[in-house]
This record gives C-alpha cells, sequence and structure tokens, in this order.
C-alpha cells in the first residue's frame, strides 16, 4: 500500500469498528437489540407479507445460515419472528415477522435511524453522501458479487 492508500485505509477501518459499536450500544440501550437483529427485523417488516426465506435474509445480512438461525431462535424467543416451512418448496424455511415484532421495528427504528442521520449524514453534504453511497456499493461488490440489500422504495409492497 502506498502512503496515501494506508491513510484512506486507516480511517476507514476505524469507522468500521467504531459505526457499529456507536449503532450497538444504542439499540442496545433503548430496545435490546443488536444492530444485526434490528437488521433482520427491519428487512422482514420491509419484505412482502413481512416474510422471507432464511436463505434470502442470511444473503442480505451477509450472515451463514448457522449465525442467522442463532439470530433468528432469540428473535422468536422474544416473540418477534416466527419460522415456517414454505408452502411453495418446503425444502425452504420462512422467517416470519410477528404483529410483535414489527411494534418493536416501528418502536426501534425512529431512534436507530435519528443516530445514522448524525453519525453519518450530518456529518456529510448533499453531494458527499451520494458519492459515499456510490463508493460503498462498489466496495460491497468488490467483497462478494452477491446482491445486497436495499430497502424498496416508497410505494412498492412491503414499504413502511
Amino acid at each position: 500500500m502506498t502512503e496515501a492508500e494506508f491513510e484512506v485505509w486507516a480511517s476507514l477501518a476505524t469507522l468500521l469498528e467504531r459505526l457499529p459499536a456507536a449503532l450497538d450500544a444504542q439499540l442496545q440501550r433503548d430496545s435490546g437489540l443488536t444492530h444485526f437483529e434490528q437488521g433482520l427485523l427491519y428487512a422482514l417488516d420491509t419484505a412482502p407479507e413481512r416474510t422471507l426465506r432464511m436463505s434470502t435474509l442470511a444473503g442480505f445480512a451477509s450472515a451463514t445460515l448457522s449465525r442467522l438461525s442463532r439470530a433468528v431462535t432469540r428473535l422468536e424467543t422474544k416473540g418477534w419472528v416466527r419460522r415456517r416451512p414454505d408452502p411453495t418448496d418446503g425444502r425452504f424455511t420462512l422467517a416470519v415477522l410477528t404483529e410483535e415484532g414489527h411494534r418493536m421495528v416501528a418502536q426501534a427504528t425512529p431512534a436507530h435511524h435519528a443516530l445514522v442521520k448524525r453519525l453519518v449524514f450530518d456529518a456529510l453534504s448533499d453531494a458527499q453522501a451520494r458519492q459515499l453511497g456510490l463508493i460503498a456499493r462498489r466496495l460491497v461488490e468488490s467483497v462478494d458479487t452477491a446482491p445486497a440489500w436495499r430497502p424498496p422504495a416508497a410505494g412498492e409492497v412491503g414499504a413502511p
């Protein structure tokens, strides 16, 4: 690495450590969730019929099925998610957000989004935020060609 590349990498590596810790701390304090769990609940909340195949959810979360299964078990224990066989193909299991889970997402999301806005978007101009989005997508695609989760556009089925 060049000195300039190392400087950029040092900033990015520090961000990759500090941002998740800040997000986890707020979610744990306010909602008893990890950032990973909140992401799972939010993905389910915005999915059609608040339901996704576990394999699809694992892909969105960049998680192994084993890690996802452990997290979903914790969410099931709290009554926020339930699993059921996929009626169209019994080889797959569906994760379904319960009404109680939907209420948890509705309760946890405003404070979480406010923190993301304060930590990320308030520190950037609109142009920098657009650049960050493009850069982040490029980096995601260089790490893994699997499609990344994207929230549905306003008005789409499953949009909050």
